[in-house]
């Protein structure tokens, strides 16, 4: 049983949360960052590229993005087009994978158990869709998946929507992925017992039991016992070895 280390970023825009998983990644490469990391961080709205995306699978222009107060970033992860925003979890392991399974398609595997267990305490019953990453329930995505490592050492993510405004994704092809219909937890709480929508948790309650069930989802699949770490502390240590 090893550490996790859990440190929020609250909300950040998406530059300043990639420069915090930079930093870290580089100084777990390093060794100034001795246990595996778990950054946590609701983002403003935004849209990811990833170096797997299509041309016209963002559907709106740069400054049509703009005019609807969302961002536009192309990155280094793997896969598609996705979208960040308020009311979704995004969480950026940053995990050196030889002190586990050197290979990034089990890692993947990994990433999409410890969701599906998250969702479970929602009895939300999710599963994989096979040839595709990511994480789905009755062939609704509810939670897309996109990483990069350099000397087997992860940094991005995955996105789970929570209490997100799912009208933010007509503005892309999600993942690339043609027709695909987008889901939240609350979403799918609703779709359940649609006459108790009255009796759903206020979204920053539900936001918070999502934060706790991803974080116990991430240690029983991985083998961590994890520990809060706070942002200062950590940007003191990871600007210690540079």
């Amino acid at each position: 049983m090893r550490p996790l280390l859990v440190t929020s970023l609250g909300t950040m825009s998406y530059a300043a949360a990639l420069d915090v998983q930079r930093a870290a990644a580089a100084a777990r490469i390093d060794g100034t960052l001795r246990d595996d990391l778990l950054l946590l961080v609701e983002h403003p709205p935004v849209v990811t590229t990833g170096r797997s995306t299509k041309e016209g699978h963002v559907l709106l222009s740069a400054d049509a993005l703009a005019a609807r107060g969302v961002a536009l970033f192309d990155v280094d992860r793997g896969g598609d087009v996705t979208f960040h925003g308020p009311g979704q979890l995004v969480g950026y392991p940053i995990v050196d994978l030889q002190r586990h399974t050197a290979d990034l398609h089990w890692y993947l595997r990994q990433l999409e158990a410890a969701l599906i267990r998250a969702l479970a305490s929602f009895d939300i019953t999710a599963e994989r869709n096979p040839g595709l990453t990511g994480v789905w329930t009755s062939g609704r995505k509810i939670a897309s998946i996109g990483v990069h490592a350099r000397q087997w050492v992860t940094w991005h993510g995955f996105a789970l929507n929570v209490t997100t405004d799912l009208s933010y994704f007509d503005m892309l092809v999600p993942c690339g992925i043609a027709d695909v219909t987008m889901t939240s937890v609350e979403q799918e709480i609703l779709r359940r017992a649609p006459e108790n929508g009255a009796c759903l948790a206020p979204s920053p309650a539900l936001n918070d039991e999502a934060r706790d069930a991803v974080v116990n989802g991430m240690a029983a699949t991985f083998g961590w016992v994890p520990q809060s770490h706070a942002l200062d502390s950590l940007r003191a240590l990871i600007s210690s070895g540079s």
